[in-house]
């Protein structure tokens, strides 16, 4: 769902996944509105749950989805869930490897604009013939 905040008018969105728990959470504690945080301002923005609603219309099908899904990736051990810390000896090659990578070439130093080149020296010396 795309929205824009009414404070600082930045456009951010919500995710399917968050529109379904703020949908569940209105429903548990039977509210009207959401309030979604604006990422750069972080004030609430208020949005009702008939327009969260129509942007999610079969919601409840994707609750009970969600609500088994867990179940299934515990009994199996999912990878995603488990994660296993690096030795300290592969922890230590991977911090040498990345120091040997070999460094990104510099851009090509930017000419200077016209309006700070020097004027011709044609101009310079009548000027300072007509001094004379």
């Amino acid at each position: 769902m795309n929205l824009r905040c009414i404070y600082c008018q930045t456009p951010f969105t919500l995710s399917r996944a968050e529109m379904l728990s703020a949908i569940l959470h209105m429903n548990d504690k039977n509210m009207n509105h959401y309030d979604a945080h604006c990422p750069r301002c972080r004030r609430a923005n208020s949005i009702s749950r008939q327009r969260m609603e129509l942007f999610f219309p079969n919601w409840k099908e994707a609750a009970k989805q969600a609500a088994s899904a867990p179940l299934a990736d515990v009994e199996t051990g999912s990878a995603s869930e488990k994660t296993i810390p690096l030795p300290k000896g592969a922890k230590a090659a991977a911090k040498v490897t990345s120091a040997k990578k070999p460094a990104a070439k510099k851009a090509a130093p930017k000419a200077k604009p016209a309006a700070t080149k020097a004027k011709p020296a044609a101009k310079k010396t009548a000027a300072k013939d007509k001094k004379k």
